[in-house]
């Protein structure tokens, strides 16, 4: 294996291999461990104590809202309550041996102590919320939403596929260790928030401030957290993408303010029409596609280029002579930009117009209309170049109809027929993320055991696992609070599209129940594997 990390890692630093694949990774001091918790995760008794742990998990509604009131004062909280009365009876064990801190209440931080006091610890985290079920759509679900219902083949209910199936398969993993007499050299540390599915501020932002306080920035070794499915593209050959970004986020209020009066006599442009205008500008001019040698969607394009079936084989070449030639990374931006919406967005920042109003009454001139702008900021740009962007674009509408031009808090020049206004809407703007680092160290360490738990898959049964790198295009708010804490985070989930019966958020949430079992398959080989490391 050794001479394998050599080869690989000796092609990538010299840009032979844009996208390099490592070999799969097996324990070796744990290797009889390994295989004796592959035949215990085998076996019947096993897996139907997991399915009905999951089960008792979905059947505590711990549902959070965008409008809910803080802790300890709004009762919507009172299921955590609960359901950290439910994990405490489902794993006595963990918590007779392992440290478990409460923040904010309902914040869960579990502590297992490694032996190996120079060993940065490794984080895994979940969530404990799910996102709130609709009671209109009740009647459409096959079986109730929090049910928990096991028909032998799906495990149905909210929260099954995110995030409590995670959540289970991270405990019942730390919980098997014990059982069977693992001692980590290096610290492991479990962070469940309790609110991701609203902001994430008041569950993994307390727990970010305890563990960045207790271990110091960039003390951890890595963060797993959850993330994309795997991506079956027939005959056995799956595609893992491990999300080292995410997008970036702004919310962009544009508003203009003008005199009212009668709407006898109107101007050539009431608010509402100067608001189009600006509208009609900033769609005539989107963010151009940038394909950057540095950034992880050139590292994404070229693995699908290099291993995709999919891929179209007239740009293949093409994207080979982009990794040095500056034409041909010119020429394979724009052909992957008319080739879908898909592939023009991870290149790009993107822009909706989502909301507007304006007006009163039909006899009123209106004396305000807004429109907001979402925003998915590139990897490559930034909050500030998003502003001055659309500063840029907009400077001419307003110097055009003489309306001041007031963005982000500074007045960039004065009309006198009202004000055009640029602001965050709600104050929520984020920058991308760091991105993970895609070469030898904790990436090829994950990879290769997404490798490893693929290819012993009774499930699966693959052919070939292609580990490829993806820029997220939504936020995992839980994640974000975690950004100082290490270089090395990855957004993955070890389950396939076709284990999830309906998606996420939506009715019919449902896991396949074997699914759960592989998930606990891949994270004893994943601490395993990190623990016999040698990652700082």
């Amino acid at each position: 294996m050794l001479l394998s990390v050599v080869y690989w890692a000796l092609r990538f630093l010299l840009g032979d291999e844009p996208c390099p694949q490592w070999d799969a990774v097996y324990p070796q001091s744990n290797a009889r461990l390994d295989a004796h918790l592959e035949n215990v995760y085998a076996s019947q008794d096993f897996k139907l104590r997991t399915y009905d742990t999951l089960s008792g998990a979905i059947r505590i509604p711990t549902e959070s809202h965008d409008d809910s009131g803080p802790v300890g004062e709004d009762p919507v909280w009172d299921a955590f309550a609960d359901f950290h009365e439910y994990l405490e009876r489902a794993f006595p064990l963990i918590y007779a041996r392992l440290d478990v801190t409460k923040l904010n209440t309902y914040g869960l931080v579990y502590h297992w102590q490694g032996s190996s006091p120079g060993a940065k610890p490794i984080l895994l985290a979940a969530h404990q919320d799910v996102v709130p079920v609709d009671p209109s759509t009740i009647s459409q679900w096959k079986h109730h939403p929090y049910s928990g219902y096991y028909d032998g083949t799906w495990i149905w209910g909210r929260g099954t596929c995110d995030d409590k199936s995670e959540l289970i398969e991270r405990l019942v993993t730390i919980d098997s260790l014990l059982k069977h007499g693992f001692s980590p050299s290096r610290t492991i540390i479990l962070a469940f928030g309790f609110d991701e599915e609203a902001k994430g501020e008041e569950g993994a932002g307390h727990i970010a401030k305890y563990l960045e306080e207790a271990y110091g920035r960039n003390g951890f070794a890595l963060i797993l957290d959850e993330g994309e499915p795997i991506v079956n593209f027939g005959n056995g050959l799956y595609w893992a993408s491990p999300a080292l970004s995410e997008k970036g986020y702004m919310d962009v209020r544009v508003e203009v303010l003008s005199p009212g009066g009668h709407s006898s006599l109107p101007p050539a442009h009431t608010s509402i029409g100067l608001l189009a205008h600006a509208i009609s500008a900033i769609e005539a001019n989107p963010h151009k596609p940038q394909l950057l040698r540095n950034g992880t969607p050139f590292t994404t394009v070229q693995c699908l280029a290099e291993h995709s079936p999919l891929f179209p084989d007239e740009l293949r070449s093409l994207a080979r002579k982009a990794v040095k030639d500056d034409s041909a990374l010119e020429k394979l931006t724009a052909a992957l930009a008319k080739l879908s919406p898909l592939m023009k967005a991870i290149m790009t920042t993107t822009q909706a117009v989502d909301v507007i109003e304006g007006g009163v009454k039909v006899n009123a001139l209106p004396e305000r209309a807004s429109a907001i702008i979402n925003h998915r900021i590139a990897e490559h740009s930034s909050v500030a170049e998003l502003q001055q962007y659309i500063i840029n674009v907009l400077s001419p509408v307003a110097a055009t109809h003489d309306l001041t031009l007031k963005a982000f808090g500074q007045t960039i020049f004065t009309g006198s027929n009202g004000e055009l206004v640029l602001s965050d809407a709600y104050g929520t703007a984020l920058e991308p993320s760091p991105v993970t680092p895609a070469g030898y160290g904790p990436y090829s360490i994950l990879g290769g055991t997404v490798k490893a738990a693929m290819k012993t898959s009774k499930l699966y049964k693959s052919t070939g696992v292609i580990v490829a790198p993806s820029l997220l295009f939504g936020v995992v708010l839980d994640t974000m609070q975690y950004w100082n804490l290490t270089k090395h985070i990855f957004r993955f989930a070890f389950v396939t599209e076709a284990d999830y019966y309906n998606g996420i958020h939506t009715v019919n949430e449902a896991i396949r129940a074997e699914a759960v079992i592989e998930g606990i398959r891949f994270l004893t080989k994943f601490i395993l594997n990190v623990d016999e490391s040698h990652l700082s």
